[in-house]
Parts: C-alpha cells; structure tokens; sequence
C-alpha cells in the first residue's frame, strides 16, 4: 500500500485504537471463554461429521465403498480450501467477526440439514441389509441434492470460521508473548474439539442413531454462535485496510506494460522506493537480481516519472510500484516450488485417512464383550500422535538436536524430517494392510484387530506434527508482512490440494489396477500404500532440491539442511 494512501488510514486505526485501548474494555484475556467455546461447539461438530461421513455414505445411501471414500475426501479438501477465501475476505475488506458471525449462521443451517436427512426417511433411500451395496437402491437426485447442499454449506460456514477465529483471538492481544500464549491454547482447543468430535459424537452417530447424532453437532453449533455473540461487546475489532493482493498486481500489471522498455545496462536505472524518492541499480535497496522481469515495474521511465512525484497513488499506482512491493512479489512466488513439494505429504495422508476407515471397518472393532470402537473414529489415533509428538519434539527432541549441533532445528529441517516420518507412515501402512489380508486369507471368519491400525496412524500423526507446524513458521518467517494471513493459511491450503489430488490419484489407481475394487479385501490395499511410499521418498528427493536453491529473503543465505 502506497504512502499516501497509509497517510489516509493512519488517523482512522489511531482513533480506533484510541478508543479501544482505555481500560482494555475491549480485548484481553476476557475474550478467550467466548472464543474458545465458540471454537469447541463448531471444532467438534464439524469434525465429528466430516470424519463419519464415508460411514453415513455407505451405511444410509448405499454408496459404494471406494466411491463414498472420495466423496469424503472431496469434502475434506473442501474445507480446507474455503477457509482460504475466508481469510482473504476478512483481511481485505470485513474484518474477521463479521466473517465468522457469517459462518457460524451458515453451519447452523447445514447441521439443520445433516438432521432432516437422517430424521425423515423420505431424504434417504430404503435401507439395505446386504453386506455390499451391489443390488441395493442408491439416493435420488432429489435425496443426494438435500445431502450434498448440506455439505456445500458445511464448507462454506467452516470457510467463514477456520481461520478467523485464531485471527480474531490474536488481535484480542497486543504484544507478541500474549499472542504466542493465545496460539498455544488455541491449537489446544482445537485439537481438543477434534478428538471429542472424532470419538464421542461419532459414537453417537453410530451407536445412537443418526438423526440424535446430528442433533448433537446442531446443539453444538448453536452453543457455539451463542458463546459467539456473548463476547462481542469485548472483542477489539480492527479496521480493515483494504485488500494487500492488489498491490501484487501492479507490480504483474506494470512490469508487463514496461516490457519493451530498454534497459541500459551502463547506465544508471533508477527504482522507486515510494515518496517520490529513487535508488539507483548499483544501490544495496536497489531490486534483488532475482525474477528481473519485475523489477520493471519498480523502474523510472520518462513516461513515469511524473506518477513517482505524486506518490503512486491512483491510476499511477499501476504503471510505477516500489521496490518493497516488487520483493513482496518475488518472495511469494520463490516460496511455492517448497510449498509444492508438501503437496505430496498431504495427498498420502488423504489417501490413508480415506482407506483407514474401510479397512477398519473390515477388521474386529471389540475391546471387550460390550464395546466396539466406531470406524469412523479410528483416524483419532493420527490427532493424538499429533498432540503426543509436539511436546516431545519441543521439549526433547529439538533441545537436544540443539545441544548436539549448536544451532535451533529450522522451520524447513522440520519439514524434511515430517517428510521421513511421512514415508515411514506409508511403509507401516503397507505392512499392517499386508498382515490383514493374510490373517483374512488364512483364518477367515477371524478378523485382524483394528489395534494394528494405531501404528501407522501414530507415525502420520508425529510426522505431521513435524511437517505443518514447520511450513507454518517458514511461511510466516518469509512471507511479507502483508500477507501474513495468507502464510497461516498455506499449510491448510496443502491439506485441501491433498485431499482433491488424493481423489485423483485413487480414481486412477482404479482405473489401471485391480488393487481397489468395491470389496478391499478382494484387493490389494497394501500395493497402493507401497506406491504412496515411493512416490513420497521421491518427492523427498525434490524437497531437497528446492531447500537447496532457495534463499531466505528474511536472512539473504542459502538455505541449508
């Protein structure tokens, strides 16, 4: 954003923190109980249907197995990615309470939906007693509309939350360690609600019915936009600024509209650094070498060198940008070989966290004479790997990484070994899947115990612990400041890639294998484990390139591993 556009906006955020500061009438630890209750009532509904949802799919609409496994994934992906769009909104233009008031109303609806489809049975097709969904009657277009409305709006409404909930608590708080403490218990929170939701209300909707289920998750929803409200006369609700991305468009805009401009190369170019003010191409603030081609856009010419005298602002604001704004650019585009090479990662987690539960629902699911542990809540076990690793990592594993190299584990070493871990996970995988189907093949009648299936989730678990939480510092480290809401969302936004790249990746699987068809143990389960492993050590390979040639722009060095 130009100078004089700042010099506009800068009395109105004073005046607004003027009036919001005096006494901490607005902000503060007071916000947290209505801030985490609304994140747990919506954590645990939201999870806690998402995660069943390939069990609702082939148990009250008859879909097929392998069908109702990408459907779910879709929806995965779905809310992964929405939140992105969230985010940008809430930064750009409305703030973040409005959003999530907007998103907390939208998932009230489409639990008020979820209900009606298992509480009247004109929503679901008749049930079927057959052990396979072969012969059974499938859902009308008319039935499978109702439910895919309910899991567009689920997607929407969590859109509106996801994201802006840990936002709106962070500027509850004004300095750093506030906000570093509210981050600690947010992931607390929401972790907390993703565990009750994969264990309690899935039980519910398994062991209950369907329709109470349901119910709970829209009395949860509703807990949480309440608990939501309550808090607003506290929250500290900062201006928006308008949106940061349209400065990254000038600078594509203006770099390509002097593209035929000569640039003398024994000459001295001169670059704007905004205030009318102009370094020269030999100056240490002149433009990185770099993605050059941008740097046109930085660059005076006779034609602009009227709009740099009046600060780049209006339509001059597209033919000259600053320096800084060209960097912010370049920073961002030199970050996404790296965040391509997670892709991977979250494409073979998709796949397992979609085929788990079918394995798991063909496995013995008893502790004991009077309890079976719900399909659909066996995934549970990666969220507690999760939250098992991290202290250890933290308070173990990375102290003495420390004391054994001198220097703190980086963001991206972080990542590289989350990529190992990730590989072993596939591995582990593949060999508990080929122990099921021996164990199937040689006493059946006798299923494996769905026990087996905590190892290769628990290593998912640890590897993510060390996979996400890493990008998410290296994108906050190196991303402008501007768009730090867009660096917290990059590791989401790998989930969701994940989880529709997964889709993909099985639908071929089937198409040019026999390994996947409608009943798993007639497959071979553990071949499409073993190729997830390679794929991923592969790219592992190409995460060490892109570490290689990436520099830090918040360091000016190489990166090394």
């Amino acid at each position: 954003m130009d100078s004089s556009t700042n010099s506009k906006l800068k009395p109105v955020v004073d005046q607004e923190e003027a009036q919001e500061k005096p006494g901490r009438e607005r902000g503060g630890w007071i916000t947290l109980p209505f801030i985490a209750g609304s994140m747990l009532g919506l954590g645990l509904a939201v999870n806690g249907t998402t995660n069943n949802l390939l069990v609702y799919l082939l148990k009250e609409y008859n879909v097929e197995s392998i069908d109702a496994a990408q459907i779910a994934n879709v929806a995965r992906g779905s809310l992964n990615l929405v939140p992105v769009a969230g985010a940008v909104l809430a930064d750009s233009y409305l703030g973040s309470f409005p959003v999530i008031l907007a998103g907390a109303v939208i998932n009230l609806l489409a639990f008020v939906l979820f209900m009606l489809t298992a509480a009247l049975p004109s929503l679901r097709p008749p049930h079927c007693t057959s052990s396979s969904t072969v012969g059974c009657q499938h859902g009308s277009p008319g039935q499978l509309a109702v439910l895919y409305a309910a899991i567009l709006l689920l997607a929407i409404g969590t859109g509106g939350t996801r994201f802006n909930i840990a936002t709106m608590g962070a500027d509850q708080f004004a300095s750093t360690h506030e906000q570093d403490t509210f981050f600690n218990w947010y992931f607390v929170f929401l972790y907390g609600s993703f565990i009750v939701g994969d264990t309690a209300i899935v039980y519910i909707q398994d062991g209950v019915s369907w329709a109470v289920g349901f119910g709970v998750c829209l009395a949860a929803s509703t807990f949480s936009l309440v608990m939501l409200l309550l808090g607003a006369r506290y929250y500290r609700m900062p201006v928006t600024k308008g949106s940061p991305y349209t400065d990254l468009a000038r600078v594509v805009v203006a770099a390509v509209c002097k593209g035929s401009v000569q640039v003398d190369a024994h000459g001295g170019v001169r670059y704007n650094v905004g205030d009318g003010a102009f370094v020269t191409s030999g100056s240490d603030r002149a433009p990185s070498k770099t993605l050059r081609f941008l740097n046109r856009a930085a660059m005076i010419t006779a034609a602009t060198g009227s709009d740099s005298s009046r600060g780049e602002s209006g339509r001059g604001a597209w033919r000259l940008c600053t320096v800084q704004q060209v960097e912010d650019l370049k920073s961002l585009l030199s970050v996404f070989p790296l965040w391509s090479s997670g892709i991977m990662v979250s494409v073979s987690i998709g796949v397992m966290l979609g085929m788990i539960i079918l394995q798991a629902l063909a496995m013995d699911r008893s502790l004991g004479p009077h309890f079976n542990i719900p399909a659909g809540a066996i995934s549970v076990c990666s969220l507690v790997g999760f939250i098992v690793a991290t202290p250890v990592l933290d308070r173990a594993v990375f102290p003495l990484w420390h004391r054994i190299t001198g220097t703190p584990a980086s963001p991206l070493q972080r990542v590289g070994l989350g990529h190992v871990v990730n590989v072993s996970g596939m591995v582990a995988a593949a060999l508990v899947e080929r122990r099921r189907l021996g164990s199937m093949r040689a006493h059946p009648g006798a299923p494996m115990s769905v026990l087996w299936l905590l190892l290769p989730l628990s290593i998912v678990g640890a590897g993510e612990a060390l996979h996400f939480p890493g990008n998410m510092a290296f994108y906050y480290l190196e991303f402008p400041k501007m768009l730090r809401s867009l660096a917290t969302a990059m590791a989401p936004l790998l989930i969701a890639m994940g989880f529709y790249i997964s889709t993909v990746f099985v639908d071929v699987v089937r198409r040019v294998t026999a390994w996947l068809p409608g009943n798993i143990d007639q497959g071979r389960l553990d071949n499409v484990y073993w190729t997830l492993a390679v794929a991923a050590t592969l790219n592992f390979g190409y995460f060490l390139v892109c570490v290689w040639r990436y520099k830090y722009h918040s360091r000016g060095t190489r990166v090394a591993m």
